[in-house]
């Protein structure tokens, strides 16, 4: 079986496993760049508190948190952990989008993939999950969000090697998937939730919906360290 064919294979286990996902769930696009930076290094339990605590001021537009003083900003968002840095970064990709943009989200998503993922990039603060994950479920355009759980799934089923770095994983999805926002969308979905119940650190493959994509039911190598 090509590369190619076993990268659907994988999405058409986990559709058929798991359902649609919904996600990123956020009420506007700004909502999902505030929770991307949020997310970084913490769950999304803790990132929901601190979205909350924005809402709950009405602080979760451009202008508003572009207005708001740091120190505020970073005890609203305390709930997600590493707050003084988040709320700097978040800054950062507020100054950016006025700067820019003059505030405007419709000016900074009118730009193509390529360009858009670059000016995110240039942000800082903004890595590339970060920034993809912008791209792909803000902006609504096809680009592939890569995590730690994706590259874990691909390496234990032996689409990559310990040496891919975060471009060649991306690369091997879109140039394996159809150009589409809602299969990339529920594909990185479908990752992380089979990363967080069966492809731990201690893999729990006898019930895994990919177990039977391993050739001759050879299991993960176990000793990997992620």
């Amino acid at each position: 079986m090509s590369t190619r064919d076993r990268i659907n294979r994988i999405y058409e286990l986990l559709e058929e496993a798991f359902g649609p996902q919904h996600w990123w769930p956020a009420e506007t696009s700004f909502e999902v760049m505030v929770g991307a930076v949020l997310t970084q290094n913490t769950n999304w339990g803790n990132v929901e508190k601190a979205i909350a605590n924005l809402k709950a001021r009405d602080l979760l537009s451009p202008r508003a948190l572009h207005d708001l003083p740091r120190e505020e900003l970073a005890e609203l968002i305390r709930p997600a952990g590493y707050f003084n840095l988040k709320s700097k970064r978040l800054k950062n990709l507020i100054d950016f989008l006025f700067d820019r943009f003059e505030g405007d989200l419709d000016a900074l998503f009118a730009l193509g993939v390529g360009e858009l993922r670059e000016q995110l990039l240039g942000v800082n603060g903004i890595g590339r999950e970060t920034c993809d994950s912008i791209v792909l479920y803000a902006a609504h355009k096809p680009t592939f969000v890569v995590d730690t759980y994706t590259a874990r799934v691909l390496l234990r089923h032996d689409l990559i090697d310990a040496s891919a770095d975060y471009e060649e994983i991306k690369e091997l999805f879109e140039s394996s998937l159809p150009e589409d926002v809602p299969l990339f969308n529920e594909f990185h979905a479908h990752l992380v939730r089979v990363g967080k119940l069966y492809c731990r650190k201690k893999p729990r493959c006898e019930t895994c919906p990919l177990r039977v994509t391993f050739e001759g039911g050879r299991p993960p190598r176990w000793e990997d360290e992620f």
